[in-house]
């Protein structure tokens, strides 16, 4: 691996732990206000590989939730380091840039990942509130962080 690549691995790598770790946290701590535990948001993300099974595997699902999460967050952090080193204008507005990317995130994972994936559906219509910190979750925690952090270490890596 050349320097330039393990450059951009290591930033894409520290950039998705972070905003990977904030969405979750976002995620565990509106959850336990609606009396979901952290094992069950993470069974949750398993069941979007493994179906219905997920909330039956225990610590074994809640692992493989965990790195699921991880591996999502990394996965749209590089989307948007490719489409940023392609488009300029991306890291000249980074917070309009960060926001519109958050609810890009927001629509392509509620609206076509998690339909298509294996996650039961919901016995109850989801609320407008949980629909609301949803959105709010990915804008900020996802899209504004990970497009503020990528300004700060590309502007950092010219100079």
């Amino acid at each position: 691996m050349n320097r330039n690549s393990w450059v951009t691995f290591k930033t894409v790598l520290w950039i998705g732990l972070v905003a990977g770790t904030l969405d979750i946290t976002e995620n565990l701590v509106f959850s336990q206000l609606r009396g979901v535990s952290p094992w069950t948001v993470f069974q949750y993300i398993a069941s979007g590989l493994i179906g219905k099974q997920a909330f039956q595997g225990g610590s074994v699902s809640v692992a493989l939730g965990v790195v699921l999460h991880y591996i999502i967050a990394l996965i749209w952090t590089g989307v948007f380091y490719a489409v940023a080193r392609k488009f300029a204008i991306v890291m000249r507005r980074p917070v309009l840039s960060g926001l519109l990317y958050g609810g890009l995130v927001y629509l392509i994972m509620n609206f076509i990942v998690v339909p298509l994936s294996g996650v039961p559906h919901p016995l109850r219509p989801i609320t407008l509130v949980s629909r609301i910190n949803a959105v709010l979750a990915l804008l900020f925690c996802i899209g504004l962080t990970i497009s503020l952090l990528m300004r700060r270490m590309l502007f950092q890596a010219r100079n």
